[in-house]
């Protein structure tokens, strides 16, 4: 189990632990929570081990094996499968093992490694790392694709995959949800909950905590808090405790008020200065509970739009996407769509869709390929980049971003600079903290200052592209109940599934090149997609086989005739006649055609499918003989001859399934 007792953490001069303790038992998953800054992070690193205690005694079996994402962007041209074939760094360590025993010629290390390759799932390694690269979102066609061909979330994606093929008792994941859309969430959600170590998580998306933890560990005031439920029975139980320790505050604050009255009444009497003293002791020992300190909530409200143009946009016929050389290249095409005063909008796809470039076209900052889209009158839309970096400038401090952004809007008189300092203050942006260079900022700051900067410029269209990926869940809430109360019309992008739930009343589905109604609510869209994911990969991987086929090199020994592998498609159209008699009689005939064609196939096939079962047998005595007692040179030769069968047997796999499919090509 993990113990702290009595840690104290810091960073700098802050103290984020304060004589802290928990105890986190085997096989729990547990949600880390509290406010961003609250130490979360400080206290992974405790974990990893790249950061000590200040005092106290923390402890975790020296035996576990951990694994976590990387927070490096990686930068390599290594295949994607293998890259994430190396995150099991046994079985890494193990094939390196191997090659300096062969190249030394050591057979009784060689045995020893045959052994350890096979009790390390060195056979199935492979098909494990394309599985979970899959899960998460990527295409079959992708899978060997260098590292640094992916955008960085996509890379970052890898770095995930990556950590979950190592083999560990420990897994610790900070913000895992932040570059995934909805299908590789849901997948994730699923892989974590079958996990059988323990798991420590840093996530704000509420729902994403629900399904995966089971333990919730809450970092308040310097304090570490357990308790024995998902988030939302962390959020009931909280409530509870903060009630009782406000009654037993007030309990205890109407019992010293007594005892102080008391002391100020006798003190000076000499006949009850004895009685006095004792309640000052016992004031003294009485051990304080403390006020309930409870966070000031993060409140924020945007403001009435001076007008509301309806419809606020009129899409014709139009095509959304960009240019690449000079050349437009058509991401939606086709799309005729209204967004009318009032909307609530939610807009639906998986990644790499066009979501973003159907929202930021409508920004303004991308233009439309083709047809027309149509402003109403006094459009004013506030726009929320994925990238906050988009529209912020690093080198600059909110105050020079609220300064510009006022004498950009040129509305009445310019505003005072106390003025906008009195604003900043009100998105938690207080003290130095207007004068801090945006660039060196968390990825919650620089949300919030994209959210006050949309709040003072009044919009009456809200375009949100992932607002809430770098948002603590108490400023989520903030957001959620801001846009509730929001006059205007909202065009949400997010995979925080509570917050489309709690402000989308419609959505919109963004796929295979067009933008459609999607008639259903979140739970349905949950199912397309996975069944959308799972269509995607067949046809990837039908594609495949039909490439390996047109370029298949068939051995002499097994050798189908150019005829006989041709599909049934190119076999030549008999038209019927009038008579069924000389029909049944075209059709006999072109069945006994297609039956000598395919004979050959299928007896290869059987062939096939034999020896599989033969191989199979063998591998099975092997490893039964690799579990007795052997001499070295027994033990070497053993692992040699199954890795041998293991090879064969992947081969005729492959050719299974080749056959298999020009078979149901010529069906």
């Amino acid at each position: 189990m993990i113990n702290l007792k009595n840690v104290t953490l810091r960073r700098g001069t802050k103290v984020l632990l304060d004589q802290a303790s928990v105890t986190l038992n085997p096989g729990e998953k547990v949600g880390l929570v509290g406010r961003n800054g609250a130490g979360k992070s400080t206290l992974f690193a405790l974990f990893n081990g790249t950061l000590h205690e200040d005092g106290g005694d923390f402890e975790m079996p020296k035996a576990w094996r951990m694994a976590q994402v990387a927070q490096n962007m990686p930068e390599t041209d290594q295949p994607a499968s293998d890259f994430v074939l190396e995150g099991d760094t046994r079985l890494a360590e193990l094939r390196q093992r191997l090659v300096l025993a062969e190249e030394s010629g050591d057979g009784m290390e060689m045995a020893h490694v045959y052994t350890d390759l096979a009790d390390a799932g060195d056979h199935d390694a492979l098909p494990r790392a394309e599985a979970l690269i899959l899960g998460l979102g990527f295409r079959v066609d992708e899978l060997n694709n260098p590292v640094n061909s992916f955008s960085g979330g996509w890379r970052m994606r890898l770095q995930l995959a990556r950590a979950l093929m190592c083999p560990s008792d420990i897994l610790i994941l900070d913000e895992p949800t932040n570059h995934l859309d909805l299908d590789a969430l849901v997948w994730l959600e699923a892989w974590l909950q079958r996990y059988a170590g323990t798991m420590i998580v840093i996530s704000h998306d509420r729902e994403f905590l629900d399904a995966v933890t089971d333990v919730t560990l809450h970092i308040d005031h310097a304090k570490l808090t357990r308790y024995g439920s998902n988030y939302s029975g962390f959020e009931i139980l909280r409530a509870q405790q903060m009630e009782l320790q406000q009654a037993s505050f007030s309990k205890q604050q109407d019992k010293i008020a007594h005892l102080q009255k008391f002391i100020n009444r006798f003190k000076a009497q000499a006949s009850k200065a004895k009685q006095a003293q004792s309640r000052v002791k016992a004031l003294e020992r009485m051990e304080k509970v403390a006020p309930l300190l409870a966070d000031a909530e993060f409140t924020f409200g945007f403001k009435e739009p001076n007008n509301l143009p309806n419809p606020m946009l009129a899409i014709s016929d139009a095509s959304f996407g960009y240019t690449v050389d000079d050349a437009p290249k058509a991401i939606l095409q086709g799309v005729s769509k209204s967004v009318l005063a009032g909307q609530r909008i939610g807009i639906l796809g998986a990644n790499g869709q066009g979501k973003s470039t159907l929202v930021k076209t409508i920004a303004r900052t991308m233009p439309l390929l083709a047809g027309t889209l149509t402003e109403g009158k006094g459009l004013n839309i506030g726009y929320f980049a994925q990238q906050e970096l988009d529209v912020l400038h690093p080198n600059d401090n909110p105050l020079e971003h609220m300064i510009r952004l006022a004498k950009e809007l040129g509305s009445g008189e310019p505003s005072r600079e106390q003025d906008l300092r009195n604003y900043l203050g009100t998105f938690n942006f207080s003290g130095d903290m207007v004068k801090q260079a945006v660039g060196t900022m968390s990825g919650g700051e620089k949300a919030r200052l994209v959210l006050a900067m949309i709040v003072w410029q009044r919009p009456n269209l809200l375009l949100l592209d992932e607002p809430t990926n770098h948002l603590d869940l108490a400023t989520r809430e903030a957001l959620s109940m801001a846009l509730n109360e929001f006059e205007g019309t909202v065009m949400l992008v997010s995979h925080d599934r509570a917050l489309l739930r709690a402000v989308c009343d419609e959505f919109w589905m963004v796929g295979r090149g067009k933008v459609d109604p999607f008639d259903g609510d979140l739970d349905d869209y949950q199912k397309y997609l996975l069944e959308e994911s799972k269509r995607l990969r067949e046809e990837a991987k039908n594609s495949a086989k039909d490439s390996a086929s047109s370029t298949l090199a068939v051995p002499a020994e097994v050798a189908v005739p150019a005829k006989v592998a041709a599909p049934a498609a190119a076999l030549p159209i008999v038209q019927p006649s009038a008579s069924s008699a000389e029909q049944r009689k075209l059709d006999a005939q072109r069945r006994q055609q297609l039956a000598a064609q395919t004979r050959p196939l299928k007896k290869e096939l059987e062939q096939n499918e034999q020896r599989t079962v033969v191989i199979e047998k063998e591998k099975a005595a092997l490893e039964a003989q690799l579990s007795t007692p052997l001499t070295p040179a027994e033990i070497a030769e053993a692992g040699r001859r199954l890795k041998s069968l293991s090879d064969e047997v992947a081969s005729l796999e492959e050719r299974w399934l080749e056959l298999s499919s020009l078979l149901e090509a010529a069906a």
